[in-house]
């Protein structure tokens, strides 16, 4: 077609979406790509078949657009998006098996998502959506979305234990066994986990964490201290019934006594 002035007018060239499947079930994962296979603009740009995975997978493809699965090993579809961090996470599509009630905290977020198991038309339909979002840059305030979305689940469940942490620094990710931290200090809006002589920063509150952790092992001596009691040598009285907690490392910590009772309890002794 011939436009003014003589010049040529060229299409407009469609965008390519690159994608990330992440899901535990390799059936889903090869179902998922057969259909993705037929869209034109969406290139696959990685898979993971776990929570661990998945962050290494987003955080070094950078994609467009992630299909993720809500239930997995090592890390949940929640706990992946908060290593990756919500600011960090392109479009969503979740994958999971959610019953209707939860289904809301969805769709008040106007995130997409897909209930297990799914037809065509409605995988097509949550593409459609995506695009849409894509093409009138709806993302813009997707973090804060991701962020509620997780806020909103995690409160209706119980805080699911883990054997295992992942953490950033410097651009890598570290993966600690939860057994490996001596302890861990509240640090502003972070938490620092002191691991022999290495401290890592982690994105989460004192209390979060230590509903994350195994209560037989790690035990909370004060608003700013929890311990691995494996690691503790001995207690020594303080003041005002106070104790001072000493690791085997020498760290010398505060046993509050908001928190003497408790770990009487817990010994089964009185201190």
């Amino acid at each position: 077609m011939i436009a003014q002035e003589g010049r040529m007018d060229t299409p407009t060239a469609t965008r390519t979406i690159r994608t990330v499947i992440v899901d535990d079930e390799p059936l889903a994962r090869e179902r998922m790509r057969s259909l993705l296979d037929t869209e034109e603009d969406v290139e696959i740009v990685g898979e993971a078949k776990d929570g661990v995975e998945a962050v290494e997978t987003i955080l070094g493809q950078s994609p467009d657009l992630v299909f993720l699965d809500v239930q997995m090993p090592k890390l949940d579809g929640f706990e992946v998006i908060q290593t990756v961090g919500a600011e960090r996470m392109p479009p969503v599509v979740f994958v999971t098996a959610y019953d209707q009630h939860a289904l809301r905290a969805f769709e008040v977020q106007a995130l997409d998502y897909l209930l297990k198991p799914f037809d065509q038309e409605r995988f097509h339909g949550a593409l459609k959506r995506v695009r849409s979002q894509i093409d009138n840059q709806e993302t813009r305030d997707l973090g804060r979305r991701l962020l509620a979305l997780v806020r909103d689940l995690k409160s209706d469940r119980p805080a699911a234990r883990t054997d295992r942490l992942v953490v950033k620094s410097g651009g890598r990710l570290f993966f600690l066994r939860a057994e490996e931290i001596d302890w861990i200090e509240a640090a502003g809006n972070y938490v620092r986990l002191h691991v022999g002589q290495d401290g890592h920063l982690l994105r989460e509150t004192m209390n979060s964490i230590e509903a994350r952790l195994n209560p037989e092992t790690f035990f909370r001596i004060h608003r700013s201290h929890i311990v691995n009691i494996e690691r503790i040598k001995e207690l020594q009285p303080w003041f005002n019934g106070e104790y001072v907690v000493i690791l085997r490392n020498g760290t010398r910590l505060t046993l509050s006594r908001g928190y003497r009772e408790k770990l009487q309890e817990r010994l089964g002794k009185p201190l």
